[in-house]
């Protein structure tokens, strides 16, 4: 052994670039551009508002239309029935581009960067796994550890209620850590399941990058907005959808939206 040359061969895991970035992925459904401030609407979003001065903002984002298609195509960079996904999951069939299950050649996002040395975490909302498959002893080889995620938490199916959650930690269901009467909010919990995620992964191993794709509940259908936010939008949009149009149209205009 001491004459001998140590090989890990095929391995050999790979390691992030030096000076690699972090990823930070905001995935929010059913959100129209013209509802936050940093595209001219009445939602104030500071942060949001902050990070569009000191960036990018794009201006010709396309969707599928429908939730798990759209997720599908960003995940993978292709067309939503080369991946499978031509219409949301609960509606899977036989037909070609229908099946709602990722074909093994249409990889993610976070196969490719875990294989290339990233962490990876998947926080919120999935839909993307078959209703055939949702079951405990169903097949997971769609859902979000099997697609090149190291970690999950969240839910697997659309929607769900934001009091009283129906969850999931990696690949088994879980019961939220406290209720509505502890001030208990979906949102808040996978604000603070991501800051848990980063933490553990800083301690462990800080000079590897990480990938977070972080899909809220939160503006999808139920619509449980806390009732300090509630409060906090009290009469602002009593004027109605007509009204808010004419009104936020022009300031989307001059913005470039």
């Amino acid at each position: 052994m001491r004459n001998s040359k140590a090989d890990w061969g095929p391995f050999t895991r790979k390691q992030a670039p030096e000076g690699s970035p972090n990823i930070l992925f905001i995935l929010y459904d059913d959100t129209g551009l013209a509802t936050w401030s940093p595209y001219g609407g009445r939602i104030n979003m500071p942060t949001l508002d902050k990070l569009a001065a000191d960036g990018l903002t794009y201006t010709q984002w396309h969707t599928v239309a429908l939730c798990s298609p759209t997720r599908s195509c960003i995940l993978t960079g292709r067309n939503h029935n080369q991946n499978g996904m031509g219409c949301i999951t609960e509606g899977a069939n036989g037909f070609p581009g229908y099946s709602c299950q990722l074909p093994k050649a249409c990889a993610t996002m976070a196969q490719i960067l875990n294989d290339n040395g990233w962490s990876t975490f998947w926080i919120g909302k999935n839909h993307n796994v078959p209703e055939s498959d949702l079951s405990a002893g169903a097949n997971k080889s769609g859902w979000p550890c099997q697609q090149g995620f190291d970690r999950f938490y969240g839910f697997i199916g659309g929607e769900t209620n934001q009091f009283y959650p129906d969850l999931t930690e990696h690949n088994h269901a879980i019961e939220p850590p406290y209720g509505p009467e502890a001030g208990y909010h979906l949102s808040k919990d996978l604000a603070d399941q991501a800051i848990r995620m980063i933490s553990d992964q800083k301690s462990a191993n800080p000079s590897k990058p990480w990938f977070m794709w972080y899909c809220p509940g939160a503006n999808h259908a139920p619509h449980q907005a806390p009732a300090d936010f509630i409060a906090k939008y009290k009469g602002m949009f009593d004027d109605g959808y007509d009204a808010y149009r004419k009104w936020v149209l022009p300031r989307m205009i001059e913005k470039g939206i």
